[in-house]
């Protein structure tokens, strides 16, 4: 069983940062990919990046492709978001996923544990 616990959402000026972190407990965490998935109100969720379980390899959505950043830190049992240049458009409840070896965006019924979420806005 792996539980997870987002944190560092918060309001921010377009053209700001962020950093997001996805707190994990169980001592599994290692075994798992980690994807970073957003939903803004109305929309549906949408994959933001991903990274596989040594951190060797990322993925990203074209839409945030050289602003964001993933990684993790399997000795604290943490992945983190690190958000650049932020748009208002990237406002949305930010989640974390976890699913065993891939790391390509899968469907979300296909993830094996989700966060709460947490709330990113950016102003104009």
């Amino acid at each position: 069983q792996v539980q997870l616990v987002e944190s560092g959402g918060g309001l921010v000026q377009a053209g700001g940062s962020l950093r997001l972190s996805c707190a994990a407990s169980g001592r599994t965490f290692s075994s798992y990919a980690m994807h970073w998935f957003r939903q803004a109100p109305g929309q549906e969720r949408e994959f933001v990046a991903a990274i596989n379980w040594s951190g060797s390899s990322t993925y990203y959505a074209d839409s945030v492709k050289g602003r964001f950043t993933i990684s993790r830190d399997n000795a604290k049992n943490t992945v983190y978001l690190q958000m650049n240049s932020l748009k208002p458009e990237d406002t949305a409840v930010y989640y974390c996923a976890a699913i065993r070896s891939v790391i390509a965006p899968r469907a979300p019924r296909e993830y094996d544990y989700w966060g709460q979420g947490t709330q990113v806005t950016v102003s104009s």
